[in-house]
């Protein structure tokens, strides 16, 4: 069952923390705030305007996540966006810390961080001038970083693991369920170490934000999980993002960042550190889809950790060589409750609210919504076709879902490797199930979005 949080403390309103930025930006930048919106997502941000001396300055407070458990604290982002500043990267200056709310203040920077409206000429521009960025990054000498007190490995051949001993660690220690799909993939990358050359550089990882315009990267954007680490960390990390926002040709990028001073491309270990990203949201997330924070947007982190767990195992799949099946979508079932679910689903679709923060926040209660009535539609089958599932694997059918996540994760944490490629079938075919029931069919909440096929 769900778990209750006990020691969630209260979160103070929107208006409250709001009005404490206000304060901050005025005693500590100067000016006079003249405008400030809340940004509308998942986690608190504001952006304001300030007059100063008659000019206007534009600045973005980026707020510490709500739910979100990847063991990097908001201050080192702060500090590593501070030394790329310093030495000449493009990223937003930094203006300094506030306690409360937890956040800092930097500029706002101009440009998209999207392609919508982009066509493929100037969005490879884009994505050229990004790879130089990276590649200036990864020639950085690192002891500036490190007297920061940037994340470092204790030794310079555990520089690619460092990340994920990080989110392991912080998964750890509020883990509040079995995860037997976490369990089976940290266990998998234990007993397969990756090996190869020693590589030690500043890295970014959760490569591919930024803001553009004309053709030109404005900014990198959002560094919370940056360190010091394998630079083919960056060079995997963008390949998720890219079933979203279309980044181009991959293996062009990689060339065009080989001729442009950067590292040699390892491909093997760009394969090897995509799927280590992969986990990145179940590992963050585990506890918020466990137990939700009050604010926590659980239907963008359930969305997000659905299909980020598929591409997980489709590259797994990649890497041990074996070809994955179609998952079929089970028929629906009307339910008593059909009526008033979709009576609901109907009436948040149409509320209008006078702000866009409020107005978002009834679009999560929408998704949330029809979440629960697409489980009512179809929990049932997707929670028996596991359990046969189960049945076929170890020989019993626990009688509960909760007690066949137990067997399972019992299961693989007992299994040493022996079982891996119907493994990850078994786990593809649970995931696929769990983005189904993020909502209707054919919605874009659950619709799974392929990466495509870079052929490393």
């Amino acid at each position: 069952m769900p778990q209750k949080s006990q020691n969630t403390p209260e979160l103070a309103s929107m208006e409250d923390r709001t009005e404490k930025v206000i304060r901050w930006i005025e005693q500590n930048v100067g000016g006079r705030v003249t405008h400030i919106d809340p940004q509308a997502r998942w986690r608190p941000v504001w952006f304001a305007e300030v007059e100063v001396d008659g000019e206007k300055l534009e600045l973005c407070v980026r707020g510490d996540r709500l739910d979100c458990r990847h063991g990097f604290p908001l201050e080192h982002e702060m500090h590593l966006q501070q030394q790329l500043h310093a030495a000449g990267i493009r990223v937003a200056k930094v203006y300094g810390w506030c306690d409360d709310p937890r956040a800092y203040v930097m500029d706002r920077v101009r440009g998209v961080e999207h392609f919508n409206q982009t066509d493929d000429a100037e969005r490879d521009s884009v994505m050229q001038d990004y790879m130089e960025i990276l590649a200036s990054i990864h020639c950085l000498d690192i002891q500036p970083f490190v007297d920061a007190g940037i994340m470092r490995a204790g030794k310079p051949e555990e520089s690619g693991r460092l990340g994920m001993k990080i989110y392991e660690d912080a998964y750890r220690a509020v883990k509040k369920r079995p995860d037997p799909f976490l369990e089976f993939c940290l266990a998998w990358l234990k007993r397969n170490p990756l090996g190869g050359p020693i590589r030690e550089t500043v890295v970014l990882w959760d490569s591919g934000q930024l803001m553009h315009e004309k053709g030109r990267v404005t900014a990198a954007i959002d560094l919370e999980i940056g360190h010091i680490g394998d630079p083919m960390m960056d060079l995997a990390g963008f390949r998720m993002r890219t079933s979203v926002l279309g980044f181009g040709d991959f293996n062009a990028l990689y060339d065009h960042y080989a001729k442009h001073g950067g590292q040699p491309v390892d491909r093997k270990a760009i394969e090897y550190y995509h799927f280590c990203f992969t986990l990145s949201n179940q590992l963050a997330f585990h506890d918020a889809l466990a137990s939700p924070p009050s604010g926590s947007d659980y239907m963008t982190n359930m969305q997000w950790c659905a299909e980020t767990n598929i591409y997980a195992m489709e590259a797994l799949a990649q890497i041990i060589g074996i070809e994955l099946q179609d998952v079929p979508m089970p028929e629906a079932t009307i339910s008593t409750a059909a009526v008033a679910q979709s009576h609901l689903i109907d009436w948040l679709r149409h509320f209008e609210a006078d702000e866009d923060y409020t107005q978002h926040q009834f679009r999560i209660f929408f998704r949330l919504a029809r979440h629960i009535a697409r489980t009512d539609e179809i929990g049932d089958v997707v929670d028996q076709s596991n359990l046969d599932d189960l049945e076929g694997l170890l020989g019993v059918r626990p009688a509960t879902w909760q007690e066949g996540d137990d067997a399972l994760e019992r299961f693989v944490l007992e299994d040493d490797g022996i079982h891996d490629e119907a493994l990850v079938r078994l786990f593809h075919k649970r995931t696929s199930r769990y983005l189904m029931l993020c909502g209707p069919k054919g919605s874009a909440i659950a619709r799974h979005n392929p990466i495509p096929d870079f052929s490393v």
